[in-house]
């Protein structure tokens, strides 16, 4: 069965103390609202994005508890799963803390809009929306949104993406919410990496940024040797998973995305790239695996951050 993302639509560093039982040491939880430490030897963050566990139903709350206990240092969540916790009664300044509380930061949002439109009108509305959707990142603490190129068949020019993306990077310096340019591998304009490149260059702003994806550049046919034309430092979030042999890529669908290292990406490749870019970003793990929703979203993720601190160990030893 066909699943589509699209029609899903609906640094203060803590410490870790050390306590010896004989030869043995165990790690012990980092104290309430301190965030995570990376690793030595470890340049990148570990993020989990919620799709990855949407299957198990948690909700928001459960997904904050599950992405602390299995070890990642953020939290990406969807813009629908914050309406819902808000129509459960709750408030987004209480979700802020819930997720503070459990050692993790908000790096980023998924919204969908489509701002990517020629059409004044409805430009407008969608960045009156994208607006409203920045506040409730702001809301809990979050920094960064995606800004994807929406669903619409009629692709806007280059220029006007970029101009338009400007109108978007403005919005966000006021509110205090970055939108990252997100790449879709099948969209007819925002796919490939030359694309995104063209655009954020194009809108002449060092806050510029795109969201990029292993399996959509893979999609997008964008040779990964083309990362190397990145600027590294300059990005912030990059989606991480892994896609399995395939002798047509259009017969991938996002349910396909594995496991980092179960598949065929050049890994070692990327992440050597990103890291000798500059990048010190994190990876955000965006799964949609419907085989993984039949595990526990505990063996789930300890089993995503375990393959991908494996893959990123091999890569760059």
């Amino acid at each position: 069965m066909e699943w589509s993302r699209r029609e899903i639509l609906g640094s203060v560093v803590g410490t870790l103390g050390v306590a010896a039982t004989g030869l043995r040491a165990e790690m012990q939880a980092p104290s309430p609202g301190a965030a995570r430490q990376r690793p030595a030897g470890e340049p990148f963050g570990y993020c989990l994005n919620t799709s990855t566990v949407r299957g198990n139903n948690l909700g928001i709350v459960g997904a904050v508890e599950a992405a602390a206990k299995a070890g990642f240092h953020g939290l990406e969540p969807w813009i629908n799963e914050l309406d819902a916790y808000t129509k459960g009664g709750g408030t987004l300044k209480d979700l802020g803390k819930r997720i503070a509380d459990a050692g993790l930061t908000v790096e980023g949002a998924i919204a969908f809009n489509s701002f990517l439109n020629d059409d004044d009108a409805q430009r407008a509305a969608s960045l009156e929306r994208l607006k409203v959707d920045m506040d409730k990142v702001a809301q809990i603490g979050g920094r960064r949104i995606a800004a994807p190129p929406g669903n619409s068949k009629v692709a806007v020019s280059l220029d006007n993406a970029a101009k338009y993306y400007v109108e978007a990077l403005e919005m966000g310096e006021k509110m205090g919410v970055q939108p990252l340019l997100e790449l879709w591998g099948t969209h007819p304009l925002l796919g490939p990496l030359k694309n995104g490149i063209y655009v954020t260059t194009a809108a002449g702003r060092a806050d510029a940024s795109l969201l990029l994806d292993v399996f959509h550049l893979y999609k997008s046919g964008t040779p990964f040797a083309s990362l190397k034309q990145i600027n590294g430092a300059s990005l912030h979030l990059m989606h991480i998973n892994d896609y399995p042999q395939a002798a047509d890529a259009a017969t991938l669908n996002d349910g396909s995305r594995i496991y980092p290292g179960d598949g065929v990406a050049p890994f070692r490749q990327i992440l050597r790239d990103l890291r000798d870019s500059g990048f010190r970003g994190c990876f955000s793990l965006e799964l949609f695996n419907r085989d993984y929703w039949t595990k526990s979203a505990d063996e789930n993720l300890k089993t995503g951050l375990e393959k991908i601190r494996a893959v990123v160990k091999q890569a760059l030893a």
